[in-house]
């Protein structure tokens, strides 16, 4: 069953012209306000970061639990990882706006304040660019040496391969969430450097994982839709759906516990976090979107089996949930960053951008294999699944 696809000249302009956009917008942005150009630079890095690691996550479990019914999509998430090479220079990049988004990078602050002086030996700008090379060098690593064995798989086939590949997402697995948990708490918790959260961490590693199994589902459904995985039945939606709806109940559990714990508590440092968010002018909506989103919304309609094993439900569900993550690192990022609720052109058409380079180099590196992993032990299992 080998198949492999071309992209379209219509998908390459397409997403072409998003990055153009995205770019108009960028520029627009930094122009207008340069502080709201490095949060939206830092929002989207982070958006697609998430999706590619948590990619990676979704095809090392797979591989780990030998899973038959995902045998036949595994190249949808191998092309999503192919993204991490571009988040990586993209990431370097924004070394030079640290100044704008980060209150511990000024010298200045740090002498007169402190708690900031304490944490100083970890919150200093060498080393958090350190941390950073070290975590894109590690995800990259895996990447190439994850991809080389699938495809080596192909070609050999037999069982050698196929252990291999369980080795090595074992490996990533304990990788990803040390290095993806200690990169939120770089890139994001340390905006409000004085309040910290032993939840926040796992908190965003399962928003990653939840919103990569997302995006899965929604490319196996749009190329479903164009003649590819003719394979797909119900009982494939079904499984794509108990991801989404079992890891929205995972991250709503873990939103849920950091709000109401810190909440009751009512301690000001913990406190002062979510007063803004809350309480705050234009921020309200978000924040209560957030949890309506990215946990009510797939918890009722892809609890019922007939509607989680539904195209159109899952067609409907899904641009939501794409949005949700938007808002989810949105209302984590801009209070501190910016302070007022900005969202606009700027926002949007950033974020139009980045998505457009996540599918053009998503699009090449399917492109550069076979669709199917064709000796994959598993394959037969996944063209005949039934549940």
């Amino acid at each position: 069953m080998e198949e492999k696809i071309k992209l379209s000249r219509n998908y390459i302009i397409g997403t072409l012209i998003m990055v153009a956009l995205g770019i108009a917008a960028m520029a627009y942005a930094f122009i207008e306000d340069p502080q709201r150009g490095w949060a939206n630079f830092l929002l989207n890095n982070v958006y697609f970061v998430s999706l590619s690691v948590g990619a990676l996550l979704f095809l090392s479990i797979q591989r780990v639990t030998h899973s038959g019914w995902s045998a036949g999509f595994l190249r949808v998430p191998e092309a999503m990882a192919g993204y991490l090479p571009v988040a990586a220079v993209l990431f370097l990049v924004m070394i030079f706006g640290a100044h704008s988004l980060y209150h511990w990078s000024h010298a200045d602050a740090v002498a007169h304040d402190p708690l900031l002086a304490y944490k100083s030996p970890f919150l200093n700008l060498p080393f958090w660019s350190i941390r950073m090379v070290v975590y894109f060098a590690l995800w990259i690593l895996m990447f190439v040496l994850l991809r080389r064995v699938s495809l080596r798989e192909d070609s050999l086939g037999g069982l050698e391969p196929f252990k291999k590949m369980e080795h090595l997402a074992k490996v990533f697995i304990f990788i990803a969430i040390i290095t993806f948990s200690f990169a939120m708490i770089d890139w994001v918790m340390s905006i409000d450097a004085h309040w910290y959260s032993t939840i926040f961490a796992i908190k965003n590693f399962v928003a990653a994982f939840h919103h990569a199994a997302i995006v899965i589902t929604f490319i196996v459904l749009w190329m479903n839709q164009r003649g590819h995985f003719p394979f797909l039945n119900k009982s494939h939606l079904g499984d794509f759906s108990r991801y989404i709806f079992m890891l929205c109940i995972i991250w709503g559990y873990f939103w849920f516990a950091e709000f109401m714990l810190i909440w009751y508590a009512n301690i000001p440092e913990e406190t002062a976090y979510f007063l803004p968010r809350v309480r705050g002018e234009g921020w309200r909506i978000f924040f209560f979107a957030n949890i309506l989103i990215n946990w009510f919304l797939p918890f009722v309609l892809l609890m019922p089996k007939a509607t989680a094993r539904s195209k159109m439900v899952l067609k409907i569900v899904i641009p939501f949930l794409i949005i949700g993550q938007f808002i989810d690192l949105y209302i984590q990022i801009f209070p501190g960053t910016l302070g007022d609720q900005v969202l606009g052109i700027q926002e949007i058409g950033s974020f139009v951008g980045f998505a457009g380079l996540f599918m053009l180099v998503t699009g090449y590196v399917l492109s550069r294999a076979n669709l199917y992993p064709v000796k994959h032990p598993f394959l037969e299992e996944c063209e005949h699944h039934h549940t």
